[in-house]
């Protein structure tokens, strides 16, 4: 293959009369909204950690009572167990403003830009990145899926 045929797909060409820069630009914009998907990750895994351990404790304040320490498990039940994490908010409604008021707005905004910029393009600058360190001819730096030699294909000869 070569030419057109050992590039990337077409979802992953750079339309017509797109600059450098602008590829750069939107490759910027999809980088930051990935780690806005690995914070937004982050929150959910604080959110269910939390309530964990949250629900941990109704044990351990039956645990306490058992123990024959009824003051300790009663001061744990009335000052922690169920408590805000800050101020009128569980971790529920912390990830539902998240959402509302950043993550949609942001995902919104960086699918716009695409459409409008890039033809709807996602991955350009990476796409790029990847044929400008590919090799030509190696079987493991192919521009897609199904345009190599079939895995096991040396073993075979």
């Amino acid at each position: 293959m070569t030419g057109q045929d050992d590039g990337p797909d077409p979802a992953h060409r750079r339309p017509e009369g797109v600059s450098d820069e602008t590829v750069e630009a939107l490759g910027s914009l999809s980088k930051a909204l990935e780690t806005t998907e690995r914070a937004r990750g982050h929150l959910y895994s604080f959110h269910q950690l939390t309530g964990t351990a949250d629900l941990e404790l109704d044990r351990a304040v039956e645990l306490l009572r058992e123990a024959g320490h009824p003051d300790w498990a009663e001061t744990v039940r009335t000052q922690v167990l169920g408590r805000n994490v800050i101020p009128g908010h569980w971790t529920f409604q912390i990830v539902e403003a998240y959402d509302a008021t950043y993550y949609q707005p942001f995902r919104e905004t960086e699918r716009a830009a695409v459409e409008e910029l890039a033809e709807g393009r996602d991955h350009l600058h990476e796409a790029e990145m990847k044929e400008a360190r590919r090799t030509a001819g190696h079987p493991d730096h192919t521009a897609r899926p199904g345009t190599g030699p079939s895995p096991g294909a040396e073993s075979a000869r």
